[in-house]
């Protein structure tokens, strides 16, 4: 393919641009601070039932409140999983349980999307994540990248609907045809495919081999 066939491209957040740095120690250290004392299995269990609780649901973080009672909602989950439900209030919780979730840039996916700017290529995140989304990109230093970041929750659609997509497409003012999604699930490859964009597999950083 040519760079010159396509205006713009959406990228997902989670797997494809974003990755998690493991939040276990933390959480461990975390409980321990509340006299809570687990084993590294027993947390990895609390955290992976809270992810399973989280996901479903993250479109009712569309909004500051919604948000917030979505993580206390999660984190009382979370402490009940790993049985300290009656030993930790779950309010007092929270801010521990959201500094222990510490996001990083796959590695080479920044340059490439760096090189896609300087041909001129408008760039989006579009994402199934709560309103926190912008936050966590700016806080990266990666809000440069992106003319729109267009969270689930915000949209109110989530990947494979159609919509997301669109909705981004509306504010970077290109059309379907000319616009390529980056992601890593089957749900990015059918929601771009339902838009009307073209799509390539994550990773960022070699999605564009052979380009010329």
């Amino acid at each position: 393919m040519r760079y010159a066939e396509i205006d713009a491209v959406t990228v997902d957040g989670y797997g494809t641009l974003l990755t998690l740095r493991d939040p276990l120690p933390a959480l461990q250290a975390a409980l321990a601070e509340c006299d809570v004392y687990r084993s590294w299995d027993d947390v990895q269990a609390a955290f992976l039932a809270e992810v399973a609780h989280y996901k479903p649901r993250s479109l009712r973080g569309s909004d500051a409140a919604g948000l917030a009672a979505l993580r206390l909602e999660c984190v009382t989950v979370f402490l009940h999983a790993a049985g300290a439900g009656d030993q930790i209030d779950a309010a007092g919780f929270v801010a521990a349980f959201i500094e222990a979730l510490e996001f990083e840039a796959v590695p080479g996916a920044v340059a490439t999307l760096d090189d896609l700017r300087r041909r001129g290529i408008a760039l989006a995140m579009v994402s199934n994540w709560d309103c926190a989304l912008p936050d966590h990109i700016e806080r990266l230093g990666l809000g440069h990248l992106f003319q729109t970041v267009v969270a689930s929750a915000v949209a109110g659609a989530e990947k494979p609907d159609p919509r997301i997509f669109r909705v981004a497409l509306a504010q970077l003012g290109v059309e379907p045809g000319r616009a390529l999604h980056i992601g890593d699930e089957p749900n990015d490859e059918q929601g771009a495919a339902a838009a009307g964009m073209r799509f390539a597999p994550a990773p960022i950083a070699t999605a564009f081999e052979g380009w010329s």
